[in-house]
């Protein structure tokens, strides 16, 4: 499956000056709602991450996305792999557990993003399952941005990588995207403004 070819099919592998959720600079960037807004693209896809999962064995009983980003694909990848279901949201810019959404104490929990940059928002959701008494066993995500290692491509992470080492990373595809901190981005000094694509703002 060539993850690349089907993001520039679906228009949604973007080239200009963007601003990412991390809060860093971008010459690119993957639009996910592009390619999962197809169910069957949705479907094939989030089969075939569910397919590398079960390939390294790994026990869990429940799928945790955090709102917005990772909805469909933590959905579609819990439906693939015949599991419960849940998401997290921001409220007043903290990830929280809501809509009566419980969890049981030692529940093995995958976090699951469209997107995975450097892991600080399934690191949040992590967090907050973990507050209630669950066990995050792994991290899976469409595609990964090149900070965090992913186990079944043996990719090493980087320094601005924030998840844990020590819990594996599944992903269909590696993308290596120079980023950059507003103050070093090299198209905010040729006068460009960034723009945001995401889900946060608009």
């Amino acid at each position: 499956m060539n993850l690349e070819s089907i993001y520039k099919e679906c228009k949604a592998y973007l080239s200009g000056h963007f601003l990412l959720s991390s809060g860093k600079h971008s010459g690119f960037y993957l639009q996910s709602a592009k390619v999962l807004e197809n169910p069957q693209l949705a479907d094939k896809l989030c089969k075939e991450l569910s397919l590398v999962i079960e390939q390294y064995g790994l026990d869990f009983d429940s799928i945790c996305s955090p709102a917005l980003g990772g909805i469909l694909a933590g959905y579609e990848l819990a439906r693939a792999c015949k599991k419960r279901f849940i998401f997290t949201e921001r409220v007043n810019g903290k990830m929280t557990l809501r809509r009566g959404f419980e969890v049981k104490d030692k529940e093995k929990f995958i976090i699951c993003e469209d997107i995975i940059t450097t892991g600080g928002s399934a690191l949040e959701s992590a967090k907050v399952l973990e507050d209630l008494g669950a066990v995050v066993v792994g991290f899976a995500a469409l595609a990964n941005r090149g900070f965090c290692a992913v186990k079944n491509l043996n990719t090493n992470s980087k320094v601005n990588a924030k998840l844990p080492e020590n819990l594996p990373l599944f992903a269909l595809g590696n993308f290596d995207f120079e980023i950059y901190d507003e103050e070093h981005c090299p198209f905010c000094k040729e006068g460009s403004k960034a723009v945001k694509p995401g889900s946060r703002t608009n």
